[in-house]
């Protein structure tokens, strides 16, 4: 006979447009099975239906679902419900427990993630919400990213483009992904218009960007090197399809500069923010992270927008693995192989080798582990989680302490060799 004080597991197979729901409980026992759609209504009544069956017990229900965000999760979240996300490779695993053959529809992943969520809640991570100005932390970064690979893509296009009929303008500026270079281009789109430039005209252009690298005589001078003799019509495509790109490259530039305000504006936010004590907390690891060398503006708003909750908790084993830079090793008899992480956060992991990067470059104790490990023959990359791994233990430790980064402490214990593939 079930008491109304035992558990209640429920397992939901996430969907776009709609969900399959289903309930065991602490036996194991099927006790209801439904399909939810995807809108605010169903779900509201989804959740009414749920605090029913429980009888208004909350700590009764536990929910398991893959993804560990969304409208449906933060609904549930914020009715004090209890939700546990899995990594779907893990329930993969599961799911080979109940059919082997390999079956799979809606139906059964629900029924595995509520069994499994019964007998394995050690392998399920429970969800936590962030603040909000840790979420708008996350979009904004997020957005960033995309503004920054749209840019870059755009740029090649502009560039193939000035390779086919104007080598001149890529002897100023190979990259072309600068506004400078923009407004020349537009001046003098092909190579017989470059010819009219004046001196003067030049000279104002740079004047107005600021450009001090190359003077005016100088750009002149390259602006009437020899250029390519091509068939007829070919300058006028090329031109064409050049100055067609600038406006999308003006725009994704703009919107990175927005959105690198808008960063700068909430690390000003959270570093004077003390409403609470926990806020207090996580809005003074914005000031720690960045007085760590090689941090900036990029790597800390990815750190504090993707592993919040490591950060939060002061975990390093966890952040080391979802960051990449803890190895993955496969033992077996005699044989032993260590490799690298595949399965972790990819922006995390490229904010990691950035600032490992930076850090060899511009701090002499990240440069000595990196050099170790390069003539030991070590990979760059290899060497640079080791230098990660490193930062990592030393951002945790001014976690703990609220200590600012002091390079003193750290020439200390040079020596130390931390948590290393």
């Amino acid at each position: 006979m079930e008491s109304n004080h035992d558990p209640l597991f429920v397992g939901i197979d996430w969907a776009t447009e709609a969900h399959q729901i289903c309930i065991v409980n602490d036996r194991g026992e099927v006790m209801s099975e439904r399909t939810v759609p995807h809108s605010g209504s169903a779900v509201a009544e989804f959740i009414e239906w749920l605090l029913r069956l429980c009888g208004g017990d909350l700590t009764r229900i536990r929910i398991g679902i893959e993804v560990p965000g969304g409208a449906l999760v933060e609904m549930l979240i914020e009715h004090a419900l209890a939700v546990y996300a899995i990594n779907p490779k893990q329930l993969d695993r599961f799911r080979d427990r109940f059919f082997p053959a390999g079956s799979k529809d809606d139906r059964r992943d629900a029924y595995v993630i509520a069994t499994s969520l019964r007998t394995d809640l050690r392998c399920f991570h429970l969800i936590q919400t962030d603040n909000p100005t840790i979420l708008r932390l996350r979009d904004l970064s997020r957005l960033d990213e995309e503004l920054r690979l749209s840019f870059n893509r755009h740029c090649c296009q502009f560039r193939e483009q000035i390779q086919r009929y104007y080598p001149q303008m890529l002897e100023l500026c190979a990259s072309t992904d600068e506004p400078w270079i923009w407004s020349l281009f537009e001046l003098a789109p092909t190579p017989e218009q470059a010819l009219k430039l004046t001196k003067g005209r030049i000279e104002k252009l740079l004047k107005q960007h600021r450009i001090r690298r190359i003077d005016a005589e100088g750009t002149f001078q390259i602006l009437r090197h020899r250029g390519f003799q091509l068939v007829p019509g070919t300058v006028e495509a090329a031109s064409e399809h050049a100055l067609l790109l600038l406006s999308h490259l003006r725009l994704f530039h703009s919107q990175r500069v927005e959105v690198g305000k808008r960063l700068e504006a909430i690390f000003e936010q959270m570093s004077a923010c003390q409403d609470s004590e926990e806020k207090g907390r996580q809005h003074r690891d914005v000031e720690l992270i960045l007085s760590l060398p090689g941090v900036g503006r990029v790597v800390a708003a990815t750190m504090l927008a993707e592993a919040s909750q490591a950060l939060r908790e002061r975990d390093y084993h966890a952040l080391r693995a979802y960051s990449g830079i803890a190895p993955v090793t496969r033992r077996s008899g005699k044989k032993c192989v260590i490799s690298m992480r595949q399965g972790c956060n990819e922006r995390l992991r490229n904010a990691m080798y950035h600032w490992s990067r930076v850090s060899v470059q511009h701090d002499p104790v990240s440069r000595q582990p990196y050099a170790r490990l390069r003539s030991a023959g070590h990979q760059h990359g290899r060497a640079l989680r080791g230098v990660s791994d490193r930062l990592l233990a030393v951002l945790i430790a001014m976690l703990r302490s609220g200590r600012v980064y002091d390079p003193t402490l750290r020439h200390a214990h040079t020596g130390k060799t931390i948590h290393s593939e």
